[in-house]
């Protein structure tokens, strides 16, 4: 693909749901841009570069035990040192970010330990959060999280854990974005849905990692079979916001209609033709017509 204006309308999907991140940035074979990101995020170059990641493929931990809580990491990887990172994109506000990700990581240093093995033995673990609301609200577009002293914060307890967020509500409200020095912005500007392609195309042609990551986000979705596994997955999303906002007035059903209704405006808003929602959601042309 030349540029970014050679997309199809269909084909401009969030580059930040879940399902399209690991589709460009977390399988086997995405390592060159997952590099490009994790040495802008955290602050590697020259010298200090990293210059290799394996990508876990498994990054489901079951249940300890029966009525425990499993979970599902949207990208696990690690670096040439042993440390492991975790990177999870979040959308919606659950009000559960910063305890979701400590689980997250706890989950990470007890699958790295080893019966018989000495807890020193344990990797360090990074985990970052890419989330598309307010937090937190203190700091600025991107916050970094150690476990330190209160009286003294330049004395660390330890390096095991770090902890990232990516803020791209305060990322939208910069103003003097550098796209030209900055490599972290210029991801940043990849990520935001905002970003007129013009621009995506400037920071894809400056950065290989980026370049990368167009070229697979381009493939994903002219996958016509990944296309309506993404738009499931949105539809089941947005089910479960509709079953939790408007289960206990409107009853169940209704709510979850009211869901896949907002996910078909959201389709004409991106200026799918009528035949392509029809395609991707099931329902009738008469009825998206009319909705």
């Amino acid at each position: 693909m030349e540029n970014f204006n050679d997309f199809e309308p269909f084909a401009r999907l969030t580059r930040l749901h879940d399902f399209i991140f690991i589709k460009t940035m977390g399988q086997k074979g995405d390592e060159i841009q997952l590099l490009g990101f994790l040495n802008a995020v955290l602050g590697r170059s020259g010298k200090d570069q990293l210059k290799t990641v394996e990508i876990l493929g498994n990054r489901t931990f079951p249940r300890e035990t029966s009525d425990g809580k499993s979970c599902v990491l949207d990208v696990l990887a690690v670096l040439e040192d042993g440390t492991n990172v975790n990177i999870e994109v979040q959308l919606s506000n659950q009000s559960n970010i910063d305890r979701r990700s400590l689980f997250y990581c706890s989950r990470v240093f007890m699958d790295k330990l080893k019966k018989g093995q000495d807890y020193i033995e344990m990797p360090n673990v990074i985990a970052i959060n890419i989330v598309d609301f307010n937090f937190p609200q203190e700091g600025g577009i991107h916050t970094c999280f150690h476990l330190r002293e209160d009286s003294d914060p330049a004395i660390k307890l330890t390096d095991a854990l770090e902890i990232h967020f990516i803020n791209m509500v305060k990322w939208r409200c910069l103003e003097g974005k550098d796209v030209k020095n900055d490599p972290l912005h210029r991801w940043f500007t990849w990520f935001d849905e905002n970003s007129p392609p013009e621009l995506i195309e400037e920071v894809a042609n400056m950065d290989p990692a980026i370049r990368a990551v167009f070229d697979k986000y381009y493939e994903a979705v002219q996958d016509r079979e990944a296309y309506r596994e993404y738009l499931g997955e949105m539809m089941y999303e947005m089910d479960k916001r509709g079953q939790l906002k408007f289960a206990r007035e409107e009853g169940l059903a209704e709510g979850m209609m009211q869901g896949r209704e907002e996910i078909i405006r959201k389709m004409k808003r991106m200026n799918l033709s009528i035949e392509q929602i029809a395609e991707g959601t099931g329902f009738s042309r008469e009825f998206i017509q009319n909705l």
